[in-house]
């Protein structure tokens, strides 16, 4: 049973994930710093905070609110690691990676948004 937001497994991905991201940017060059690392790691970091706070809600309308914002910070860090490896900061290889966990991020996002629909379409 999930009790709290830290149960999620997509909470639990989406919170690895930042660690690997800020572990990535500190390869970045320094005067990226208040560019493309600073807007990358806001990105990441709002995919488990925007979990969090959904399940932190009362209702499951606000839950499912979050998980959407969730899923578009999803999308803005797989536009910005595209970015990154176009600007040659990081790896094809490390970008295909990222790009993978991100998609599967974003599946299990829309999953507990649909069973949260399904959910509330019963009650």
């Amino acid at each position: 049973m999930v009790s709290k937001f830290q149960d999620l497994h997509v909470w639990q991905k989406a919170h690895q994930l930042v660690l690997n991201i800020y572990e990535l940017t500190k390869s970045f060059p320094k005067d990226e710093k208040f560019r493309i690392t600073e807007q990358l790691l806001r990105a990441v970091i709002s995919i488990p905070t925007n979990i969090a706070e959904g399940f932190g809600r009362y209702t499951t309308k606000d839950y499912i609110k979050f998980l959407t914002i969730a899923r578009g910070s999803v999308s803005e860090v797989v536009y910005l690691l595209l970015l990154t490896k176009d600007l040659n900061y990081i790896s094809k290889t490390d970008y295909e990676n990222y790009l993978q966990e991100l998609e599967e991020i974003g599946k299990m996002i829309n999953g507990l948004i649909n069973s949260l629909k399904t959910k509330s379409d019963k009650s």
